[in-house]
């Protein structure tokens, strides 16, 4: 199984910019920490960061026919974004949206999000721990769309 994991804009500043909200973790310790966990669990693992709307939405639908699952965290993008909203929605994939911070206890425009309603689940407010459990989620969510689709044969 193969998940995508799309990183919008200004995560690839992760570990400089406002440690005090997103933590002291660079984007590539993450990586390294998911693709470990993707190891041990048999998946495969690919990365993607843009700080441009067209090309995450281009990486989205590059996913229909190539991924089982996308996680995404579309930073700035969850806020003002239809086209990726759209673009989860056109691929069908099983999407979990990941926040490091909780956007919900943040600024009143970050309470708006375009995204959610489109993604399988969302998880907010852990950190760069987050990640880890969206790819838990994801091999859950996985799991049940395989034992489904074999009690359908």
């Amino acid at each position: 199984m193969k998940i995508v994991v799309i990183q919008g804009p200004n995560l690839n500043m992760l570990g400089v910019r406002e440690q005090q909200v997103y933590g002291s973790m660079k984007l590539e310790q993450i990586h390294a920490q998911m693709k470990d966990f993707a190891s041990q669990s048999g998946l495969e693992i690919e990365f993607f960061q843009s700080n441009l709307e067209g090309e995450i939405v281009d990486k989205i639908q590059e996913c229909y026919g190539d991924a089982d699952g996308i996680i995404i965290n579309p930073a700035a993008y969850t806020h003002t974004s239809i086209a990726i909203r759209d673009a989860i929605s056109a691929v069908s994939l099983p999407t979990i949206e990941v926040h490091i911070s909780n956007i919900h206890r943040r600024e009143e425009f970050r309470k708006q999000n375009m995204v959610a309603a489109v993604c399988t689940s969302s998880v907010v407010g852990f950190g760069p721990f987050g990640y880890h459990l969206a790819m838990v989620g994801m091999i859950q969510i996985m799991n049940e769309i395989k034992a489904v689709q074999e009690m359908q044969k």
